[in-house]
């Protein structure tokens, strides 16, 4: 294969949504901590993050939305990170990520990013005139040694991972709560299928592992059949 090995893993509601609502003031991270049912099996789900590959894929949004553009400078971690990004990180939240990763991987079709202000060994940066999440995985493969990939990104990026056919396992911890609301984001988001042909962009898949976890939660192993 000539890109990575791919996992999506999130944490959604049962009723699959990635968020407590459609604001950026609105978040798992900071939202289940405070909520009785929730929090006391919430552990869980950052107990597995830690088992997940030492290359991990998100966004310069969720980013920014948790912080990183203001947050003191973090210790080293094993981690290399790749984040897809434009507009939503700073100088800072480049500087952070160089700091927290042993390689750092932004992905950009941005020519004017602060990134390109920043001299740290450990960044790299991926310039494309277009996206193509196809072709910025096979160079992380092939330029930076990246074997396996956790996704962690959000419903629109999700999107663009399954149309592309590029998720080759999806890891799913499942917390006790409905959410609801049609504009909260979702696994999977983008635009919707309107036609019979565009059925062979399912993600159909295999269930590896349905494992129960305490306090209610449930983790979901598939494999995405081809």
């Amino acid at each position: 294969m000539s890109r990575p090995v791919t996992t999506l893993y999130m944490l959604m509601s049962a009723d699959g949504k990635i968020s407590t609502g459609s604001t950026d003031e609105m978040d798992f991270d900071r939202d289940f901590q405070k909520i009785q049912g929730l929090k006391e099996g919430l552990h869980q789900y950052y107990e597995i993050e830690q088992t997940t590959d030492l290359w991990s894929f998100n966004t310069g949004r969720v980013q920014a939305k948790l912080g990183v553009n203001t947050k003191e400078m973090p210790e080293k971690t094993p981690v290399s990170f790749v984040l897809l990004d434009n507009h939503h990180l700073c100088a800072h939240g480049v500087e952070y990520f160089c700091a927290k990763s042993k390689q750092f991987v932004l992905i950009t079709t941005n020519r004017n990013h602060p990134a390109f202000d920043v001299k740290q060994e450990n960044l790299h940066i991926i310039c494309q005139e277009k996206l193509s999440l196809s072709d910025a995985l096979t160079v992380l493969k092939e330029q930076y040694g990246c074997e396996r990939l956790t996704i962690q990104s959000g419903g629109t990026v999700n999107a663009l991972f399954l149309r592309e056919k590029l998720f080759d396992f999806v890891d799913i911890v499942v917390a006790p709560v409905l959410i609801g609301g049609k504009d909260t984001a979702t696994l999977i988001d983008g635009p919707s299928l309107k036609t019979q042909n565009e059925l062979a962009q399912l993600g159909v898949l295999h269930l590896i592992e349905a494992e129960t976890l305490q306090n209610s939660y449930v983790r979901l192993r598939y494999q995405v059949m081809r």
